[in-house]
């Protein structure tokens, strides 16, 4: 039989309501009114007008909106492969071996996470000056520079996920399949990745958002005619924060949303697979 809820539980049970509902209104606020007046028809976008879609068309016939768009998303599926590759091989290193240099390896991996994203886009921004990269391929390789700088960033993030995943892994099991005549690669193909999927999966798709709406390092790293969607996007506010403006941020929510629960939905299905195997 349940306890009776007393006033003060009752109370308490109010306040955590209502220090909820602050905190969704602080954090999804401002992203309702940008969706909101994307809808607007008026151009100076302050005074509540009408409902239009005609911006929305807007956005879809700029050819300079779409190629940026295209290149974004371009440099976001590079560096989210790249990065899952290299932040999967890292966390295992981490997790297996045990070296003199281990810990100095540790940071040097979570150093792109802590330090200050504009020290990170003026570091890249000397190195590929240093360097000479070329500014002149064509596209694709035109954004090899900014592809570079966002799996610098974005792979540490895929091996603190993995690593985290690995924790729970039962050595027995890879143990089991060397005594039946499996080689360590065979073991790392049929017995870790399937058990590392799910981290994978998170890690990919944090290293996915994390470089389509980058703009900091993307600014200090792009020429141009790699221009990308945030770059756009800010280059259009200089002017004035117009309903096209606010269209083509929707976009970009929508499709980060859309892809987001893709990513959770074969995270928890990869997830399932991996208990019931383990089980």
């Amino acid at each position: 039989m349940a306890a009776p809820v007393g006033p003060l539980d009752y109370s308490r049970r109010l306040w955590v309501r209502l220090m909820l509902l602050v905190v969704f209104v602080f954090l999804y606020a401002p992203i309702a009114t940008l969706i909101a007046f994307s809808f607007n028809d008026s151009r100076r976008n302050i005074v509540w007008q009408g409902f239009t879609l005609d911006y929305y068309g807007r956005a879809f016939r700029n050819a300079d909106l779409i190629e940026a768009f295209a290149n974004s998303l371009t440099i976001a599926l590079f560096a989210t492969a790249i990065s899952v590759v290299l932040g999967a091989l890292a966390a295992v290193l981490l997790w297996r071996f045990r070296f003199p240099a281990r810990a100095g390896y540790e940071g040097a991996i979570a150093l792109p996470i802590v330090i200050p994203e504009i020290c990170m886009g003026v570091a890249m921004l000397v190195f590929f000056s240093r360097v000479g990269w070329p500014a002149d391929l064509p596209w694709p390789f035109n954004l090899s520079a900014i592809t570079i700088a966002h799996v610098s960033f974005c792979f540490p993030f895929v091996a603190v996920v993995v690593r985290a995943r690995l924790e729970g892994f039962n050595r027995e099991l890879a143990e089991a399949a060397q005594d039946l005549g499996a080689t360590e690669w065979q073991v790392f193909r049929d017995v870790m990745i399937p058990f590392m999927r799910p981290g994978l999966l998170a890690g990919g798709m944090l290293a996915f958002t994390l470089s389509l709406d980058d703009f900091v390092i993307t600014f200090f790293t792009s020429g141009p005619n790699t221009v990308t969607f945030p770059v756009k996007v800010y280059s259009m506010v200089r002017f004035s924060v117009t309903p096209e403006v606010n269209a083509a941020s929707t976009i970009l929510i929508v499709v980060t949303v859309v892809m987001t629960a893709a990513a959770l939905w074969m995270q928890h299905r990869a997830g399932l697979k991996a208990e019931g195997a383990a089980g």
